[in-house]
């Protein structure tokens, strides 16, 4: 039997899939949030979702969060799950309600980035990460 017909996971090959996956998608995530920080940063007016009555600037300060800041832990592999957690959330937002009556592939894009973020969430950073290198070190504390 051979890996293309077996339906085993290689380990290594997973750890590895997964840091290239966090890294892509990190990156990817980072320049559509780096416009919002400049947005954010600009003074100008601010027009964006509001996210249950929170407010323009609130909404936008979220999204900011998590599309910038929290993909670059994600590319670290730092606090991953919690921050693949609040992308989850914003990609539900913006693929599931800001672009609702929006044309398929207007919400495309936010719903493979869900996609891709329930699997991260999933699977966890793998053994390439911070996270990952914590853990091991909490369990020789013990």
């Amino acid at each position: 039997m051979n890996y293309f017909s077996s339906v085993k996971v290689n380990p290594l090959i997973a750890d590895i899939v997964l840091l290239v996956v966090r890294i892509f998608i990190g990156f990817a995530m980072i320049s559509h949030g780096f416009p919002k920080l400049m947005q954010l940063t600009s003074g100008e007016e601010i027009q964006f979702f509001n996210f249950l009555g929170l407010g323009e600037r609130f909404s936008l300060i979220l999204a900011v969060i998590a599309e910038f800041v929290g993909s670059i832990f994600i590319i670290l592999g730092l606090f991953s799950r919690p921050a693949v957690f609040l992308l989850i959330i914003t990609m539900a937002i913006a693929g599931l309600i800001v672009h609702s009556a929006d044309p398929f592939p207007k919400r495309e894009a936010s719903l493979i980035y869900l996609s891709v973020y329930l699997m991260l969430f999933a699977f966890g950073p793998g053994r390439y990460s911070i996270d990952s290198m914590l853990e091991r070190r909490r369990e020789t504390a013990w």
